[in-house]
């Protein structure tokens, strides 16, 4: 069975939460008060409505309170995104995910009951950062308080040689992941494994790791 996600508000953060999540196979519910926005939608997504984010009879029509997760991205009004969270969490929606403007906001949701904050602008701007500190930094996934997962282009020093060699654990505290090497993919590689010129490396590790192995 598919889950249902409703996304209230398209502007280009919600909307590219909807596409992605149509294209994924999901059923998408969308509403924003803008026509030209519903229709664009509405070319991919199950339903698109042109509703008020704060009419809950709207709300209550398009149904969204019978989605599974609901994406709250009216982020730039901060008195309507907290009205509409509130709404939300009264009408029994359990999986609430919002966008937040600044941090200050993102708390108030939080204590509301939000499950997960995003601050899209916020987040964009410190990996793009980390991205010009990191050499060689193709993508970072925050993992847990202090670590992330880093996509990154193996670093020219350690080409030629094993994992038993690079001993990457023990010296930075860096776990290999996968190496991606032409196009394919060597998951969960071996010890014996060895790092080629060119490889793409998939670590688990911390900032100051990551930054030990490829200075």
């Amino acid at each position: 069975m598919k889950r249902i996600f409703g996304v209230i508000g398209l502007g280009r953060f919600g909307f590219h939460v909807a596409k992605t999540l149509a294209e994924g196979g999901a059923e998408v519910i969308a509403v924003d008060r803008d026509e030209e926005k519903v229709k664009k939608a509405g070319e991919f997504i199950t339903r698109a409505y042109i509703g008020d984010a704060l009419d809950e009879k709207a709300l209550e029509e398009a149904g969204i309170f019978n989605a599974d997760t609901v994406v709250l991205s009216i982020g730039e009004n901060v008195e309507a995104s907290i009205l509409v969270a509130v709404l939300l969490i009264e009408r029994g929606v359990r999986d609430i995910v919002a966008k937040a403007v600044n941090p200050l906001h993102g708390e108030v949701l939080r204590r509301l009951g939000v499950r997960r904050v995003v601050f899209p602008e916020m987040e964009m701007a410190v990996r793009v950062a980390k991205s010009l500190l990191i050499t060689g930094m193709i993508e970072e996934i925050p993992f847990a308080p202090g670590h992330s997962i880093y996509e990154i282009e193996a670093p020219r020093r350690i080409a030629g040689k094993t994992l038993r060699e690079l001993d990457l654990r023990n010296r930075y505290g860096i776990n290999v992941l996968a190496i991606k090497r032409e196009g394919k993919v060597i998951p969960n590689p071996s010890a014996d494994d060895r790092i080629n010129a060119g490889d793409v490396l998939l670590v688990l590790g911390s900032e100051e790791s990551i930054h030990r192995l490829t200075g």
